[in-house]
């Protein structure tokens, strides 16, 4: 058993060291969190998940063996971070439940069962938290112990049966939420960067499990004369390091996700609009306006400004006759009809800036009713991506002006 447990301490090492990479996650999908908690406060969803993560990050600051000590010194009672601890984690246990409630409920069903289930939660978790304390205050526990307080008082009264209230609390907590979670995983509709937030949120939770078993089994070894105190202070530690961590990567993920996946597509936008906007510098005569601290959304609006101001100055010399045989010319070249009428519209607009460079002053095209702008402004990303493909662009083109070139005089 010896053997077992230096084997266990190698393998896992001093795991109250990484406590602290647990609480940067939380802290940070905390802080991304918090605008829309703050924004949002009358949503019983954020502030649920706003606790959740509040007291996440409490669990590991002062379950952290340096601040467990520090706590005990400052308050002059040996092991009084142990009900502290124990509350914090049955404080996150109820937030965990009440973020369920909130997630399947919603803002707008706040039914009388809705509110009896939060106050049956609140009620039931708090009455635990104060029979922790009371448990403590009756205990007889004068050795401090920073690491190993579960086992080392395993079999003394009042604090064994602290130990096992909070654990059962926790376990409780964690298997509902875990089961809900991943049921959730599974209903259609869900955004793809949620349901995997979803994943390691049910991954995270489930993990939690291991540190309630890990706990337990320690806990139940010492009552019947065995050692498996290496559970207690190096796996369970381990187990809620990276179960915390999944939790809050489970929260970082949909918004992370979606705020890059924003951003790309906002340059993808300015990217694919460059062959239409450097076209459009011949016409203008000038680049368009650039600013090095500009955000990507500023970018890509004023470059659509820069294109679309370009194409109004084109736009009298626009040949919609010519429009109308190329997108004849692009259709029997097999073309879907979406990419036809934007390498039409490619055609006609370098039709028109050719014609603006040879004759300044020379009328506009040859519909009566004058050249349709509208979908040129409107679809200018389809246009600027037709641009790329010159060879296209040319056999449009040519399929489009044969029958007029090879008429009789």
């Amino acid at each position: 058993m010896t053997v077992l447990a230096s084997t266990s301490s190698r393998l896992f090492g001093d795991v109250h060291i990484s406590f602290w990479i647990p609480t940067v996650a939380l802290a940070a999908a905390l802080a991304i969190k918090l605008p829309s908690i703050l924004r949002m406060w009358r949503d019983p969803l954020l502030r649920a998940v706003g606790g959740l993560l509040l007291f996440a990050c409490a669990v590991f600051v002062f379950a952290a063996p340096g601040t467990i000590a520090w706590t005990n010194r400052v308050t002059g009672v040996p092991n009084i971070s142990a009900p502290w601890v124990y509350s914090l984690i049955t404080a996150l246990c109820a937030s965990w439940l009440l973020m369920i409630i909130a997630w399947r409920n919603g803002l707008s069903n706040r039914s009388a069962a809705t509110r009896r289930a939060t106050r049956w939660v609140v009620s039931v978790y708090a009455g635990v938290v104060i029979t922790l304390w009371a448990l403590f205050a009756l205990a007889d526990a004068p050795v401090e112990r920073l690491r190993d307080l579960d086992t080392y008082y395993a079999t003394t009264p009042f604090m064994r049966e602290q130990i096992l209230l909070y654990l059962l609390a926790h376990t409780v907590a964690c298997t509902i939420t875990a089961r809900l979670i991943w049921n959730w995983i599974r209903t259609e509709g869900l955004d793809a960067w949620l349901r995997w937030g979803l994943r390691f949120l049910g991954v995270g939770y489930a993990t939690n499990l291991l540190f309630d078993a890990s706990k337990l089994t320690a806990v139940v070894a010492r009552w019947t004369g065995h050692d498996l105190d290496w559970l207690s202070t190096d796996l369970a530690p381990s187990a809620a390091c990276v179960s915390a961590s999944l939790v809050a990567v489970g929260f970082i993920i949909p918004h992370a996700g979606q705020y890059l996946h924003e951003r790309w597509r906002i340059r993808r936008r300015h990217r694919h609009l460059r062959p239409l906007s450097v076209l459009m510098r011949s016409v203008n005569g000038a680049r368009e306006p650039f600013t090095l601290r500009g955000t990507p959304e500023l970018r890509l609006i004023r470059r659509e400004t820069f294109v679309r101001d370009g194409l109004l100055q084109v736009s009298r010399y626009l040949d919609e006759d010519l429009r109308g045989r190329s997108y004849d010319a692009a259709l029997a070249l097999g073309f879907e009809p979406t990419r036809a009428e934007a390498l039409a519209a490619a055609v006609t607009i370098l039709d028109a800036v050719d014609i603006r460079h040879r004759s300044p002053k020379a009328d506009a095209g040859t519909s009566p009713s004058g050249p349709d702008t509208a979908y040129l402004l409107r679809e200018i990303q389809a246009v600027s991506r037709a641009l790329r493909h010159p060879n296209d662009i040319e056999a449009v083109r040519a399929r489009a002006t044969a029958p007029a070139e090879s008429a009789p005089a």
